[in-house]
């Protein structure tokens, strides 16, 4: 059973909408979550906070995830002290931010994040937003029920209260958790005009989670989704890879069309999803990349920049190939193009856009099976993500199995067997290729 916490203060609904300053108090006795599965830097965090007389929470992804059996990536936590008295606390400790200052204590490598508890700005406080309603800047204090309304989600604004090791549930939030529904907290055009990058959390944790979105939640954001617009390109790059890059690509892909955003995010490759060999190559690409985290295997952004920007790259290049281009030369331009223009929605560091263009490169590379060229293929530093990329170009339906079979062959060969193989093959007579595809990124 929950029990109930009657707080003396009273409701503000004008404040926290959706939010009552009477607190649900799941007990230890009621929840499954173990200080054994907190991690004892955050551990110390907490108890040294709570020792010294101030309120100490861990909060957010972290909670939620304890209570689905899941081993959290981060653990936040939320305090009454401001950052200049956490900082007090720990010698390891190092404030960060403008819009919002926050402390983080340092163990090694590890993290732990401690904000201090927010509160509504009012109408005292409307030079902390722009025009369109999106937040500037945050360092307004209050309480744990004020702190409540400025989280996006239900399921993201649980307090684990070190003091008792209870929950604390100002928002239904345990119940949304146990039917994984996904709920935004307050109204949901004004949250979104907040942070537009609320909509691509909802995107996230839902396909991360399995949770289903809430109807109003669904709504505002197919609404909503051109403010999207308003966010810098360099902060959209690094939602792009929590979308990407958490084991659940795929599913980001898929819902990120079902919720018509995927077009603020990669507007040269939308079009190109229409043809259905183009959205299956970047389906296997997704599902490559899951594969590869859930093994613990490296990835790199650049992969899938690669292959999300794959269809118009080509394209153009064939344009520049009609036009009397060498394909070299069509290739470097047609990705000089899309890139700029991509970088405009989503930036991508250019150590990486290198790396694309590279793998790029590489395809019309990949049929010399002779002499140096074969070989300068086979030692290029990026030839293993320029092979995975070709490998499923091939299995999309993209191109003939031919040439990922015969370098798969070659990679399986030791070192004076692929000498051999690549010898012989270019004293072999050349045997007709059966025609490739018009705009396939061959030799055209």
């Amino acid at each position: 059973m929950m029990k109930w916490f009657k707080s003396k203060r009273k409701k503000n609904n004008d404040a926290n909408d959706g939010v009552s300053t009477d607190p649900v108090i799941i007990t230890r006795s009621e929840h499954g979550i173990s200080r054994k599965n907190i991690d004892e830097p955050a551990l110390k965090v907490l108890y040294r906070l709570h020792k010294a007389g101030y309120q100490a929470c861990l909060v957010g992804g972290a909670v939620r995830d304890l209570l689905l059996g899941r081993h959290p990536k981060d653990f936040d936590v939320a305090t009454d002290a401001t950052p200049e008295q956490v900082s007090k606390l720990f010698r390891n400790c190092r404030l960060i931010g403008r819009r919002f200052r926050l402390a983080h204590i340092h163990f090694g490598r590890q993290i732990i994040e401690v904000a201090t508890f927010r509160a509504p700005h009012g109408e005292l406080h409307q030079e902390h937003h722009d025009e369109s309603g999106r937040v500037l800047r945050d360092n307004v204090y209050g309480e744990i029920h004020d702190d409540v309304w400025r989280r996006d989600f239900t399921a993201n604004a649980l307090y684990y209260n070190i003091a008792d090791f209870s929950i604390i549930d100002y928002v239904g939030g345990y119940e949304d958790i146990s039917n994984k529904r996904l709920r935004l907290i307050g109204d949901q055009e004004t949250r979104y005009r907040e942070d537009p990058v609320r909509m691509l959390r909802a995107i996230r944790f839902a396909s991360k989670l399995e949770f289903s979105i809430d109807d109003n939640c669904k709504q505002a954001i197919l609404e909503l989704g051109p403010l999207l617009g308003d966010i810098p390109s360099a902060r959209l790059f690094e939602e792009v890879l929590k979308l990407f890059h958490s084991g659940h690509a795929e599913e980001s892909f898929i819902t990120l069309q079902e919720y018509d955003l995927f077009k603020y995010l990669f507007p040269d490759v939308v079009n190109e999803l229409a043809d259905k060999t183009t959205a299956e190559f970047i389906r296997l690409a997704m599902q490559s990349t899951d594969d590869r985290i859930k093994l613990d295997k490296p990835v790199t952004p650049a992969f899938l920049f690669a292959a999300m920007l794959w269809a118009p790259v080509r394209k153009q290049t064939q344009a520049n190939v009609e036009s009397g281009m060498p394909y070299a030369v069509a290739l470097q331009k047609a990705a000089t193009k899309l890139i700029s223009s991509q970088v405009r929605h989503v930036s991508i560091p250019k150590r990486f856009t290198t790396i694309m263009r590279d793998i790029w490169a590489l395809q019309s590379r990949f049929r010399n099976h002779s002499g140096r060229r074969a070989y300068a293929v086979l030692h290029h530093p990026k030839f293993r993500a320029a092979y995975d990329f070709l490998c499923l170009r091939a299995n999309a339906g993209e191109i003939e199995v031919d040439d990922c079979r015969w370098w798969t062959e070659l990679q399986e060969k030791n070192p004076e067997q692929q000498k051999k193989i690549i010898s012989a093959q270019q004293h072999a007579p050349r045997r007709r290729r059966s025609r490739p595809k018009r705009d396939q990124g061959g030799n055209q």
